[in-house]
């Protein structure tokens, strides 16, 4: 085998499909599909997506029908305004997403499969899966939600969480979660805004070995959101959590009482097309976390078109990704329900006991696609570790990596050390969509760095500065077509001004993702990282204004900017850089204290690497901290090619940046 760790070039050939493999996958069948009710003949899939992201009421009509989903009411027109923002789909249907899910009810394989850390795996049936949903929509409507109402969870990644949202959605409620890894301010930022009715919450969780209390947490929940009228405690460390530590134990209620109910019906409420579904969070560099809309309609026709055509799930696979439910990865795996597949669960560290702790999950699960993040490929490569020969991996038909770009090496890695005859899924979207721009086909080849198409239905383009589309250059990733997936807004945004000035102020009428990408001639993608200044850690997005929040406990602080950057072999690094008052230094105390704030308010993943003392923040002359411009600098920009110092209050604080920059790639 050819060391993993060593160079590969970019665009290098690993894996074509073989024929049977074109021949049995779900896109092979769709597009015969189109042959035969449509007319429609394309010679191979880059005409297919043209198609597809030019006619795009016809390919969601396409869709619709493909998929026969299930409507109360039908729809008046595919699309009654093609303009972003603004657009409108299937106006008059009625549906609701939980109708598609319980299609399945009946079936033989499990619905959920799902494990922690230290328990063995518990198998959920289809046929109870729908009682529990029942009884639990049952229960929610005897403590008063309804329609339009919000039911938010601060829970782990287990049945309960699925069970919850099933029973919210059914009713029409809309459903938010965040994972019990947050911190209490940081989730109360997120719920406090929504104003939820019910909150679902467990009273602690494990990872890494450790058992980790969360009662005091949800304790500052129910004292802080506005509006809570009720809290249902869910057991995670204890078999009957007791509610006397909490400010309001008669307003809490034991999930057992929930689904203790007597055998009922579902009561499925149609609703229509843009009703709210979930409201995920993404952050800017400023403000609150945005609260993203997204409805049944939109959510249901993309999440049927990623993971059947894309993903090429199938009725009886069991589907997983690593995720906790602050991740839209958990929604997709929630998602996967639509196709029939086993949900699989897991709520605990990718590297307990050890490294190789997810590929045992694969094993022992069966798993046909396991989900990861680039960064956790990239700790595997590195470590050394052969999964394929380590556990028996037959089962397996993909392997999904998001969160991050994979480096070249890292698809290298998955086809000799993982299995050279499946599809590596590497796939980017987001929050704001809740799925995927550019992902994977399993009816084409995979390219070393290379994402393998757009996906069905996404314009997707790179622009230059002035809007013009590049084909083998770096550009700004746009979407020039509106999509059902698309956000219905952002909570709270009663004008809309901040879900404009989110997506569509660079090029006006087009979509701005935030992400640099090249188009390949071939139509493939490479992904170079993100274009704005959102903070990735392990997969896991968070804006730059919460790190900032959290160090306002920390007086020794007077300032601060904190910055995320890509290295070369697809790790992350985050310095954090302070100013301090004059004569302070940074030391072991200081770092100590910012480390456990940020651990303890949002979430260990996002403690800084490295903590440095600089005279002044660089600021706009409106005040506003100029964390893209230091990402430049360090990555190699000199300052006067990122910022004109006429735009700046203090514009030689840059060249501090650039020092440190120097100093790092000396060393």
């Amino acid at each position: 085998m050819t060391d993993p760790s060593s160079e590969i070039r970019e665009g290098a050939l690993l894996w074509e499909p073989s024929d049977e493999q074109i021949r049995q996958a779900n896109l092979t069948r769709f597009r015969e599909w189109l042959s035969r009710e449509r007319d429609l003949e394309f010679r191979d899939y880059h005409e297919l997506w043209h198609w597809s992201a030019h006619r795009i009421e016809a390919f969601w009509e396409a869709i619709w029908d493909y998929f026969q989903v299930p409507a109360h009411h039908p729809w008046d027109t595919v699309l009654s305004h093609r303009r972003m923002p603004g657009a409108r789909w299937f106006p008059g249907a009625r549906l609701n997403f939980v109708d598609q899910v319980f299609r399945h009810r009946g079936a033989g394989h499990p619905a959920l499969l799902a494990r922690t850390e230290e328990a063995a795996f518990r198998k959920m049936s289809w046929n109870e899966l729908y009682r529990q949903s029942a009884a639990v929509a049952h229960s929610l409507r005897a403590l008063g939600v309804e329609k339009g109402d919000r039911v938010a969870a601060y829970v782990t990644n287990g049945p309960e969480a699925v069970v919850g949202f099933l029973a919210t959605a059914s009713i029409g409620a809309i459903w938010s979660s965040c994972s019990p890894d947050f911190g209490p301010d940081s989730v109360v930022d997120r719920f406090g805004q929504i104003r939820p009715r019910v909150l679902l919450a467990v009273d602690g969780y494990r990872y890494g070995g450790k058992r980790l209390d969360r009662i005091d947490h949800v304790a500052r929940l129910q004292r802080e959101i506005p509006g809570l009228e009720a809290t249902i405690l869910i057991p995670s460390l204890e078999a009957e959590p007791k509610p006397d530590r909490l400010p309001r134990p008669s307003a809490t209620h034991p999930w057992e009482e929930l689904i203790r109910g007597e055998e009922a019906d579902l009561p499925v409420e149609p609703v229509e097309f843009d009703h709210p579904l979930w409201i995920l969070y993404s952050s800017g560099t400023t403000g609150l976390p945005k609260p993203i809309v997204h409805g049944h309609g939109g959510m249901l026709l993309e999440h049927l078109k990623y993971l059947e055509l894309h993903a090429d799930v199938r009725p009886g696979d069991r589907f997983f990704w690593f995720t906790t439910t602050g991740w839209m990865m958990w929604n997709v795996v929630v998602a996967s329900l639509l196709r029939g597949a086993t949900a699989v669960l897991y709520d605990g560290s990718p590297g307990h006991p050890s490294l190789d702790a997810l590929w045992r999950l694969a094993h022992e699960a069966r798993l046909t696609c396991l989900g990861t993040s680039a960064t956790y490929l990239v700790q595997c490569m590195r470590e050394g570790l052969d999964p394929g020969s380590a556990f028996d991996l037959s089962p397996l038909r993909s392997v999904g990596s998001t969160g991050s770009p994979l480096p070249p090496e890292a698809f290298r890695w998955v086809y000799e050390r993982v299995r050279g005859d499946i599809m590596l899924n590497s796939t980017s979207g987001g929050t704001d969509i809740c799925s995927s721009f550019v992902g994977g086909n399993p009816t084409l080849p995979v390219h070393a760095g290379e994402i393998q198409c757009r996906t069905l239905g996404a314009n997707v383009q790179a622009f230059s500065p002035e809007g013009e589309a590049l084909i083998d250059e770096v550009g700004e990733m746009v979407v020039t077509e509106p999509m059902p997936c698309m956000p219905l807004c952002f909570w709270g945004d009663d004008d809309g001004s901040r879900y404009r000035e989110s997506y569509f102020e660079m090029y006006p009428g087009v979509w701005r993702h935030g992400d640099w990408i090249k188009v390949t001639p071939r139509g493939s993608c490479v992904i170079y990282g993100r274009s704005d200044a959102t903070l990735n850690r392990q997969g896991v997005r968070i804006g730059t204004s919460e790190i900032y929040r959290a160090l306002q406990g920390e007086e020794r602080v007077l300032d601060s900017l904190v910055v995320s950057l890509e290295r070369e072999d697809g790790s992350w690094y985050m310095p954090l850089f302070v100013r301090l008052a004059e004569g302070d230094q940074v030391d072991d105390a200081l770092v100590d204290s910012i480390r456990s704030l940020i651990r303890r308010q949002l979430s260990p993943r996002f403690a800084p690497d490295e903590v440095v003392a600089v005279r002044e923040i660089p600021r706009t002359l409106s005040g506003k901290k100029m964390e893209a411009p230091v990402k430049r600098i360090l990555g190699g920009a000199e300052p006067e090619k990122v910022a004109s110092p006429d735009s700046m209050e203090n514009p030689e604080s840059l060249k501090a940046f650039r020092r440190f920059a120097a100093r790092h790639s000396d060393g």
